[in-house]
């Protein structure tokens, strides 16, 4: 029923490990391999031991050169055993570190992976062979590139090492310290715990959101500006004191000193008469809410679940329950739920038989081509969850930094509220939790932490100073160094590109690196506006989908963002008609050449899949150049590209005979040449529909 939040601290207590302290969460300096690419042999796959999976996160082995099941051993020996990692994201590395925790000195060569596919060696060793220590940590340090690194790949001769060989994890650091050291155990108890710095101390609300009753568990949308909370028992309930909970809205007020409006209900049918109704996260645009309980189409409410709610012309929709395969709550009092920013994963607080004890944290991901259904939840592990309840989860803007509560770590009060990172893709490796400390945590009633995706100011619901001591919504300014990592919230709204009004549609937005989708989110049903967040240290590509239409996709390169930033980025529909042009914005080449770059497969995919799905469609791709340098080694450059991307449709599956092409050079601006960044514009290639 209504979702369960308190808070309170524990000391972290034995660690395999430190690594190296960054001075911002925001500059994070030290990245461990986060997905695997390739490799050479394995013994097993999946997480089982010995499989290369183990290399993944920081370093299992405790301690440190001990043979262990969490490490992966190559399947056979010889001069040509590999593996190949990617990061979370991309940094400017001046160290790669690789634990061989298992009769060292195998490695030959270690290579870094650039955002544009290149390989750099950085270290080579023509003699491989068994060194006199049992273990070794391999870091090689050297200057930093021009290039930023995503991936690593390390090269072994594992028949000039007798025995088993074994690596246990691979990191990246930007800078030249240290990132490992044999130390395994930290200063236990409470006492002993660093706690995280804040800048401010408790900010009541004020009147406009706090009443003399009970205001609680608040949600503050990523841009910042409208935050929801739940209000129980108040007269202005939609079934008056009587009803035990309602969902109520705050807007920011303008100006710099931080004010709220006057709260207002949300009504229904969000809220019913006689349930409590709680709002558990709201979408990037919000234009979608994640409400507890399931609704059910005769008026009740189901505490076995969540529900999903849109914002159209006319108000919320009708909640939609969700479909969460083998969705088990044996604490039928207590439930939380978190959809992530992307939409790509739901956290859930709830009592399973497969959990550790209590409340344990789990999070589902969204089933392919199955609206509002879910996978089963998947346990996030040992270093959330603990034979307590742990609950209450809250995961940032950078879908790394979560935030939640336990009961079972110690601390100021029967729960605290604590802090990890998410280290890898699987959902199960986490850092050490970490407590908010004495500022936010007390022996009162702390609870419910969330912050915008600009990370300076976090919100919690406290009995202290509350009015008429009712528990209350207060803000605390949270110091730069226990931010979550960078992110850029782009804005814009999707527009007909002819007639430049508002199209209803759908946005996908995908890491070019990887060719990964990254998140799904819609456009508001009035003005076509979106809202979308996007962590640093990736070039991303954005494209809208609507009926009859082709989109022009957008791209905005946030490698290389130190700060929290906003982005105007209106996207561009195109009619499906016969004389249409589209621009091919996310097709790269390498600098004055015509080959392509991998960042431009899942834009050239797209045109394959267009090319197939309409099998009468013909194409004339065009190339274009600005005006500098030679006009006819331009106008070669500009008909070379287009011949390639023709090439590579082809080798794809798509008959040339439907494909023309044509270089222009720099005959065709569409923007001014005076200066770089509209000189930008030009260089650029597009496709016209000749043949529908």
């Amino acid at each position: 029923m209504i979702n369960s939040f308190v808070s309170r601290l524990l000391a972290l207590g034995p660690v395999a490990l430190l690594l190296l302290a960054a001075p911002t969460a925001q500059a994070q300096h030290v990245l461990w391999a986060a997905r695997l690419v390739a490799v050479s042999s394995q013994k097993s796959e999946g997480k089982e031991p010995f499989s290369p999976a183990q290399v993944l996160s920081t370093p299992n082995a405790l301690p440190l050169g001990q043979i262990s099941n969490d490490a992966w051993i190559p399947k056979k020996e010889g001069p040509n055993e590999f593996i190949e990692v990617r990061f979370a994201r991309s940094i400017a590395a001046q160290q790669v570190t690789v634990v061989e925790n298992f009769n060292p000195g195998s490695i030959t060569k270690i290579e870094l992976v650039d955002t544009k596919g290149g390989h750099h060696e950085v270290y080579s060793n023509d003699n491989p062979g068994p060194l006199p220590e049992p273990f070794r940590t391999l870091e090689v340090r050297f200057p930093a590139a021009e290039y930023r690194t995503l991936g690593v790949v390390v090269r072994m001769n594992t028949g000039k090492v007798e025995g088993v060989n074994q690596i246990d994890a691979i990191g990246i650091a930007d800078v030249a310290s240290t990132m490992v050291k044999k130390a395994f155990d930290a200063p236990k108890g409470p006492d002993a715990v660093l706690s995280t710095q804040f800048d401010s101390s408790l900010v009541n609300l004020g009147p406009n959101v706090n009443t003399r009753y009970v205001d609680t568990h608040p949600v503050i949308s990523p841009d910042g500006r409208t935050l929801y909370f739940a209000r129980q028992s108040h007269p202005g309930n939609v079934g008056g004191s009587r009803d035990p909970q309602d969902v109520w809205y705050s807007s920011l007020a303008s100006g710099k000193n931080k004010t709220w409006n006057q709260a207002k209900n949300l009504g229904s049918p969000v809220n019913t008469p006689d349930d409590p109704n709680g709002l558990a996260s709201v979408s990037a645009n919000g234009q979608s809410a994640i409400l507890i309980n399931i609704y059910n189409r005769d008026g009740t409410l189901d505490p076995l679940g969540c529900s999903l709610s849109k914002r159209t012309r006319m108000g919320w929709t009708q909640p939609i329950p969700q479909d969460i395969k083998d969705f088990i709550n044996n604490d039928k009092e207590h439930v939380d739920f978190f959809l992530a920013t992307s939409g790509k994963a739901l956290l859930m607080a709830v009592d399973r038989p497969d959990g550790k004890g209590g409340q344990d944290i789990f999070v589902s991901f969204p089933v392919p081509d199955a609206p509002n259904a879910w996978t089963k939840p998947k346990n996030l592990g040992p270093n959330v969850n603990t034979d307590k309840s742990d609950f209450a989860p809250f995961l940032a803007a950078d879908e790394k930094t979560l935030y939640f509560a336990s009961e079972g770590r110690g601390g100021y009060g029967k729960s605290d509220i604590f802090y990890t990172k998410r280290l890898d893709d699987t959902w199960t490796n986490w850092s050490p939790p970490r407590n908010l400390g004495p500022v936010v945590n007390s022996p009162d009633f702390d609870a419910y932490y969330t912050i915008s995706a600009a990370g300076q100011d976090a919100y919690l619901v406290s009995s202290r100073n509350g009015i008429d001591n009712s528990k209350d919504i207060f803000r605390i300014s949270l110091a730069p160094a226990f931010q979550p990592e960078v992110v850029t919230l782009v804005t814009g709204r999707v527009l007909d590109v002819n007639t430049k009004k508002p199209v209803r549609a759908i946005i996908h937005y995908e890491n070019l690196l990887t060719g990964e989708e990254i998140g799904v989110t819609e456009t508001d049903p009035v003005d076509g506006s979106y809202t979308i967040v996007l962590p640093s240290g990736v070039q991303y590509g954005m494209r809208a989908e609507a009926k009859g239409y082709l989109a022009e996709n957008a791209n905005l390169d946030v490698t290389a963002k130190d700060k929290y930033s906003e982005q105007k980025e209106d996207l561009f529909l195109v009619p499906f008609n016969v004389g249409q042009t589209v621009k091919l914005n996310n097709i790269f080449f390498q600098q004055s050449k015509y080959y392509l770059n991998t960042s431009s497969y899942p834009e050239l995919a797209r045109l394959i899949r267009i090319m197939k799905d309409y099998p009468t469609v013909e194409i004339k791709i065009s190339g274009h150049t600005d005006n500098q340098g030679d006009p006819a080694l331009n106008l070669k450059l500009s008909q070379d590209r287009v011949n390639e991307v023709k090439k590579y449709l082809s080798s794809h599956g798509i008959n040339g005979g439907r494909i023309t092409t044509e270089g222009y050079g720099g005959t065709k601006p569409i923007a001014s040449n005076d200066q770089e960044e509209t000189r930008a514009k030009n260089r650029r290639v597009e496709f016209t529909i000749t043949k529908k």
